[in-house]
């Protein structure tokens, strides 16, 4: 699976609590294990606010918006838009003393805070930064860039930022460094966005609107990611001893482990639904009683299984 994806970029994206940071962090994790120079960033707005990103990696909490190392071939570093939006400045403008005074000025990070897409364009503009970077030698700084995104309306808002920007302001230094910008995530060979769900009903059809609204922008999507799925006790035996239990759950009272199986049952469908609606090659992870380091390593072992060990039937979990 890992050599089907020659992007550079890949932005993991879906609905608020679906697992896109622990899916991010193990995404990241499984690509500098096998040796690639990896950067992943989360979506932030306070530096002292805690990070999920760092502390699903096992990492320390980030100080400030600078990039950290975390594992082994793996950096770190929250997006924010303040420091994008100085880096911008102080590009432009070529005046550092200058640029550092006006950012002081609360009226000034006020009107950067409240000005339409200027949040978004920071955030971009320091990523766009960070992919610029070269090594000595020439060679990029970081070979793959994971950005685990804000929840689906930021994500599509962060989409819809050039055209935005580029209606409101198409010349100047902002009209260039946006021309650049939507260059990188609108070329499929560089950038991607993978869209994380759960088997459920509303995730899976929230997920299909931000489908069609990265389509209509433009935006590439190279894979959905189905998390949480429970587990099928029922895998590789006969069909009947789950229709025989099933038929036993509406004539008995109550009993353990009824629930669960209507859960599954529920899962199986919205896969099936999501399977129906989309052209998209799907993958599935399973439920895992982990949590943060333990959580992300245990799945970076899924993430970097080939397609044909990831194969899941309609019918079935894995």
């Amino acid at each position: 699976m890992m050599q089907s994806w020659s992007q550079r970029a890949l932005m993991v994206t879906g609905k608020g609590g679906v697992g896109k940071t622990s899916l991010s962090a193990a995404l990241a994790r499984a690509l500098a294990e096998q040796g690639h120079r990896v950067l992943v960033a989360e979506v932030g707005s306070d530096a002292d606010e805690p990070s999920p990103l760092i502390r699903a990696l096992g990492g320390k909490r980030p100080r400030d918006s600078g990039v950290r190392p975390v594992l082994p071939n793996l950096e770190a570093v929250r997006l924010m838009p303040y420091a994008g939006q100085q880096a911008f400045l102080r590009d432009t403008l070529r005046v550092k003393l200058l640029v550092d005074a006006a950012l002081r000025l609360a009226a000034i990070r006020r009107f950067l805070s409240a000005a339409p897409a200027f949040n978004e364009l920071g955030v971009l503009y320091q990523l766009f930064q960070l992919m610029r970077e070269r090594r000595p030698d020439g060679h990029p700084r970081f070979e793959r860039v994971i950005v685990d995104t804000p929840a689906t309306g930021h994500a599509l808002a962060i989409a819809q930022l050039p055209d935005i920007v580029l209606r409101l302001i198409p010349g100047g230094p902002i009209g260039t460094v946006t021309r650049e910008g939507l260059a990188i995530l609108r070329d499929p060979a560089q950038t991607a966005s993978i869209v994380v769900t759960l088997p459920e009903a509303l995730p899976i059809t929230e997920s299909i609107e931000l489908i069609e609204g990265f389509r209509q922008n433009k935006t590439p999507v190279v894979e959905v990611w189905v998390n949480r799925m429970p587990l099928n006790p029922f895998e590789g035996r006969p069909e009947a001893e789950r229709a025989a239990l099933a038929l036993a759950a509406t004539q008995a009272p109550p009993f353990w482990g009824a629930q669960t199986l209507q859960r599954l049952a529920r899962a199986q469908d919205a896969l099936g639904a999501l399977r129906a609606q989309t052209s998209l090659p799907i993958r599935v992870f399973p439920e895992k009683l982990l949590e943060d380091p333990a959580l992300s390593a245990a799945l970076s072992k899924d993430v970097a299984k080939s397609d044909d060990d990831r194969a899941v039937p309609p019918s079935k979990t894995n």
